[in-house]
């Protein structure tokens, strides 16, 4: 029974994985599916509580109320003072259709969401959990019950049923149900990789997970109620945004407004339809249509990144940042730093040196202490060393001490670490600190290598080097990034010599050398106190304190709980470049809403050439020098700014959720792009456009 619900399981979790690798991989913006249920959509967002919402759509939906009042009251009375009931008719039916079409740019870009939200929940249904007693024994139970800091066992095969943090063991998991990557990641205690995800699955070994959340806010739980946007806040720029069309709309009700004493003047009989066609015409509607659309398509963009966003506004924040923190380990270099060669000092023997930078690591989890053990396996006597490490101390490795090391039951004391900290404890007993050394760690260093010193008794006796690559080109990156204005800082806790050396090669423009968490804090800060966005990338729990304080924080997937909890971001590929994509994705949502609205206000102009002087043309003839379109009639020129602007929606609609081509660019030249390509394009499109429609229109009346 249990094996049967084992493998149920796991065929309905690869068949959601299958469901959410097509998603992301599928561009088509209008499936069937997605269509169908926008659509239903946008009728029910007809409603006026959810219209009010948008002021300038709502006004527009009382303008549709008003035309079919008309069109009822025409068709009772009989009354041609207001235009045939055909022409009114015609008008009610665009002015329904823009409001549809704002409607439905909404309602697609957040069923997109919701479609992925259905996947995922589909994966949220119970599983079994091996929940470890008090007393040591398994008690199986359903993951619904799982409490916070309750210990659960998962086995090879067994998908981990909650998100915690392991406290013991070391396993390989399949995390592509969640992050769609086919690749197997390994998680260990101990360490910054020790957090594991519900609904992902063991592939080997067995791991004790403690669990991190209550039940109802796991990682999946957040991540459905994210990309499902039904709470989604508008962001302090599109608040911003929604007043200043709000304005435009006030603006445009007063002008309308003083047209009918104007027209009374002229002796001009201005129907219904016809004021309410131009001042839904002049309004931004465009924008106004598209504007939800835009925020909710930045936060699916960065969805299928990969990127978890608790907000919208983290989103936009990233599109503003000004500086960039980034680790140098896996950002920048390819992080797998590993021991290339062994130096001796003060007369030690190679062998005994090899002895001792291996019994320093011993203990030492670190990449770099276990590639130490990598590099002398073949010239060490393993069963000599195991009898020496019996009842020794180890010191454990720590972001202030920056050394590791251990103290041996014959009164040895061995550390090694950074120069300045195995210096610093030489010194301290005594004893002098060999030139010689120093000069090895300057070479080491400007080669772009990373020294560590070991001492014995307070005693240098060596330097191990290591050695990392600079990723390929991640120098044209950053580029893109200085053209963007952005300035990056790398962060590393080499020594100076080394961190300069890789800075100047790799292109970015500040450092942060030996490094310490409240480093990246107080860097943070003082960059904040110049009015400058910070953004930053971490995992560890001491890296918590910088990501909250941050604009931008982003936690990897694989991170520690707190480093998660302080973030308003997580990678779920662990990618620690995503963040300088993730920059590019907050200023493509920030390039979008810009440039249509540009368009917006700058398409504005023609239909104001087409229906103002259709109002007044009987009555002051010379108006004709402004119907530069030549349109066939007063009433053709009206329905075809109407039409127009109602069908310009929904081809933007592509545009609106897909994003403006990135460039990286600086804002005088992007300002600048957006006014000859959007802004003079605002206006020549729309003229060429109520042109064709007009000779459309006018065929039929």
């Amino acid at each position: 029974m249990c094996f049967a619900f084992h493998v149920k399981t796991n065929e309905k979790w690869a068949n959601t994985n299958l469901l959410i690798k097509k998603m992301k991989n599928d561009n088509s913006l209008f499936q069937k599916q997605l269509a169908q249920e926008a659509l239903k959509q946008s009728f029910i967002k007809l409603n006026p509580k959810i219209m009010f919402r948008n002021s300038v759509m709502f006004t527009v939906e009382i303008g549709t109320v008003v035309m079919l009042l008309i069109i009822i009251y025409i068709a009772i009375s009989g009354d041609k003072n207001q235009g045939s009931l055909a022409y009114n008719i015609v008008v009610f039916i665009v002015l329904f259709l823009t409001l549809l079409f704002a409607n439905f740019a909404e309602a697609i870009a957040e069923a997109r969401g919701k479609a992925q939200a259905d996947s995922l929940r589909k994966t949220r249904e119970e599983t079994p959990a091996n929940l470890v007693l008090a007393n040591g024994t398994i008690q199986q139970i359903s993951s619904a019950q799982l409490k916070k800091d309750d210990i659960f066992l998962v086995r090879t095969g067994e998908l981990i049923p909650s998100d915690g943090e392991i406290i013991e063991g070391i396993a390989t998991i399949d995390e592509s149900a969640i992050t769609g990557e086919s690749a197997p990641v390994i998680r260990e205690a101990g360490g910054d990789r020790s957090s594991v995800t519900g609904g992902t699955k063991v592939l080997s070994d067995k791991i004790k997970v403690m669990v991190t959340v209550q039940p109802g806010e796991s990682f999946l739980d957040k991540m459905i109620a994210l990309v499902e946007g039904a709470s989604r806040q508008k962001t302090p720029n599109e608040i911003a945004l929604t007043i200043l069309l709000a304005g435009f709309t006030l603006v445009f009700i007063i002008v309308c407004i003083t047209l009918y004493p104007f027209a009374l003047y002229a002796k001009t009989t201005i129907t219904v339809a016809a004021f309410i066609s131009l001042f839904v015409c002049l309004i931004p509607t465009t924008i106004g249509g598209l504007l939800s659309a835009i925020g909710i398509a930045g936060m699916d963009r960065a969805l299928r990144a990969n990127v978890i966003t608790k907000s919208g506004r983290a989103v936009e924040t990233a599109g503003d940042i000004d500086v960039l923190l980034l680790d140098k380990t896996g950002t920048i270099t390819i992080g797998n730093r590993k021991a290339t060669n062994f130096h001796t000092f003060n007369g030690t023997s190679r062998q005994d040196f090899i002895n001792s930078a291996v019994l320093s690591s011993w203990d030492d989890e670190t990449p770099e202490g276990k590639s130490i053990i990598e590099l002398a396996k073949n010239q060490i006597d393993m069963q000599l060393l195991n009898k020496q490490v019996e009842s020794a101390k180890f010191i454990k490795f720590t972001a202030e001490t920056r050394s590791s090391g251990v103290d041996l039951k014959q009164g040895k004391r061995i550390r090694k670490g950074a120069l300045d900290s195995i210096k610093d404890i030489c010194q301290k007993a005594g004893n002098a600190f060999p030139e010689e050394v120093m000069d090895r760690v300057k070479q080491i260093s400007s080669n772009g290598g990373t020294p560590l010193v070991v001492s014995e008794n307070e005693v240098v006796v060596g330097v191990i080097e290591l050695q990392d690559i600079i990723k390929t080109g991640i120098k044209e990156r950053f580029e893109r990034l200085r053209k963007m204005g952005v300035k990056t800082v790398m962060v590393t806790g080499d020594n100076p010599m080394t961190a300069k050396y890789i800075a100047e090669k790799s292109g970015v423009d500040d450092f942060i050398a030996e490094a310490k968490p409240e480093d990246k804090m107080n860097y943070i800060k003082k960059e904040q106190q110049q009015g400058k966005l910070v953004a930053m990338m971490g995992d560890g729990t001491n890296d918590a304190p910088a990501l909250a304080q941050a604009d931008v924080g982003v936690a990897m997937n694989s991170g520690t709980q707190a480093a998660k909890e302080a973030s308003n971001m997580v990678d779920l590929d662990n990618d620690p470049t995503k963040l300088i994509e993730i920059v590019e994705i907050g200023k493509q949502l920030l390039m979008t809403r810009g440039t249509l609205t540009t368009f917006s206000i700058a398409n504005d102009v023609a239909k104001y050439f087409a229906i103002v002087p259709a109002l007044f043309i009987n009555a002051i003839p010379a108006l004709q020098a402004l119907n530069i379109m030549q349109l066939a009639s007063p009433e053709s020129a009206i329905l075809s700014a109407v039409i127009f602007n109602a069908i310009i929606i929904p081809m933007l609609i592509p545009l609106a959720i897909k994003g403006v081509a990135y460039k990286p660019i600086g804002a005088s030249a992007l300002l600048i792009r957006n006014l000859v390509i959007y802004g003079l394009g605002g206006v020549i499109v729309p003229f060429i456009g109520i042109k064709a429609i007009d000779m459309l229109v006018s065929f039929f009346m």
